[in-house]
């Protein structure tokens, strides 16, 4: 018996380079869809192992749907404006000046690599773009988060647009630019006017903006861009070891206060902001004082543990999109990891989340869709290796191809595969909160 996996992919895909013959596997039921996974009688996993249950098994499938014109469109461009390579060079693919992903060492370093658009007039015509914000007077303790966008664009070169698990290629299905950094003035209200207006401009042209902080206070006018286009309320969700929700902090409106801010704007009410992570020896009074009167919502570290991931974004997409919510805008810090995972920042925390954890419920809390995105206080001088950055980079990957999968950005791929393994089953968010 002959038949491949997956049997309704075209014939092109198989056999394996390995099984030229095919696999004489007997087919595995499978209560979703039938004879995807095959077992052959010496396999070495037990013959109850069915890899269509498997993400390994889906994911290698699944790349097979998601098409090359965007990576020949590169590749074209890259030729015409870097000249083609020399004549010893076997792959013409190369270019004799980087002008595109590859060599990742190489390059003018945008966020991934992506099209810097030096005439922001023109961002409608892009589904997402990349804005820096090197801000950081806001910071209390440690600063240096103002060079957090040219860390996060920098290790950024060392991924490509495709991921694996998440059977997605954003050059396949995103249309997006990097428009570099909001000129950040020396005095906080100056600089939040400067950032306000950035990122509005970017959102009122229909583009979905990703901030690169940064210090946290950036977080207020993020949203005060934003809420302006949003006919309605919008819920936040705020990842974070700091609830950030003082009014002020040594007199001045400082990366410890942006949710106090936000949430005084009139369509960004407090009871759709959720707090995921919350803990430790760094939480000022004042502030919890401030989400205790206004009707917040907090997750701690130990709340998340105890639930679960799955069940932690669950609550929090009910909370944030309660209330007749609109849209959904996501902060993440990264201090809400593990000191160990994130040295990089200003304020170190040790009992956060792991990697894989925040990874997961970002993608979680990113399904429903989000009027935008920021990721800050990524410190690189106390960085070790570029995790920090690294982590960031990778946070704003995820959220981008869940977006796209979802169909809430870009290009969605077209797909005659069953929904991913370890996926949940989508539930809509509560209208009402309890």
């Amino acid at each position: 018996m002959n038949q491949p996996p997956f049997p309704n992919l075209p014939s092109s895909h198989h056999p394996h380079p390995e099984h030229p013959e095919g696999y004489p596997w007997k087919p595995v039921e499978h209560p979703d869809y039938s004879q995807v996974g095959q077992i052959p009688p010496n396999h070495p996993h037990p013959q109850t192992f069915d890899p269509a249950t498997h993400q390994g098994a889906w994911a290698k499938y699944r790349e097979a749907e998601l098409g090359s014109r965007g990576w020949k469109e590169e590749v074209e461009r890259c030729i015409e404006y870097g000249l083609e390579a020399a004549p010893s060079v076997k792959d013409r693919s190369i270019s004799t000046f980087a002008r595109g992903e590859l060599p990742h060492f190489a390059g003018i370093n945008t966020f991934c690599k992506t099209h810097y658009l030096e005439d922001v007039k023109k961002v409608s015509g892009f589904d997402a773009a990349v804005i820096g914000i090197p801000f950081d007077i806001g910071t209390t303790y440690r600063s240096g988060t103002r060079f957090g966008p040219q860390a996060i664009r920098r290790i950024s070169a060392l991924y490509g647009t495709y991921n694996y698990e998440l059977g997605v290629d954003l050059r396949e299905s995103l249309k997006w630019c990097d428009v570099g950094d909001v000129f950040t003035i020396a005095n906080i209200e100056k600089g939040f006017d400067q950032i306000s207006k950035g990122v509005a401009h970017v959102r009122a042209n229909g583009v979905f903006p990703i901030m690169l902080g940064g210090d946290h206070s950036i977080g207020y006018p993020n949203v005060r861009g934003i809420a302006p286009y949003i006919d309605g309320p919008v819920g936040i969700i705020h990842i974070d070891r700091h609830v950030d929700t003082q009014e002020t902090d040594m007199d001045e409106r400082m990366h410890t206060c942006p949710w106090f801010h936000a949430t005084n704007i009139p369509n960004a009410p407090p009871v759709n902001l959720v707090q995921l992570g919350i803990g430790g020896w760094q939480a000022p009074r004042p502030g919890v004082n401030v989400g205790r009167g206004r009707g917040t919502t907090v997750l701690t570290i130990e709340d998340i543990v105890m639930m679960g991931v799955d069940k932690a974004a669950e609550i929090a997409l009910d909370v944030a999109w309660s209330n007749g919510a609109k849209a959904v805008y996501l902060s993440f810090d990264v201090d809400s990891l593990d000191a160990g995972f994130v040295p990089g920042t200003g304020w170190p925390e040790p009992g956060g989340f792991l990697p894989r954890e925040v990874l997961r419920l970002l993608r979680l809390v990113a399904r429903e869709g989000l009027c935008g995105m920021e990721v800050v206080e990524v410190a690189p001088q106390y960085d070790v290796g570029d995790k920090t950055a690294l982590l960031a980079t990778r946070a704003i990957m995820d959220v981008l191809a869940t977006l796209v999968n979802e169909g809430k950005l870009g290009r969605k791929p077209e797909t005659r595969l069953p929904p991913p393994p370890y996926w949940p089953e989508r539930k809509k968010p509560k209208t009402k909160r309890k």
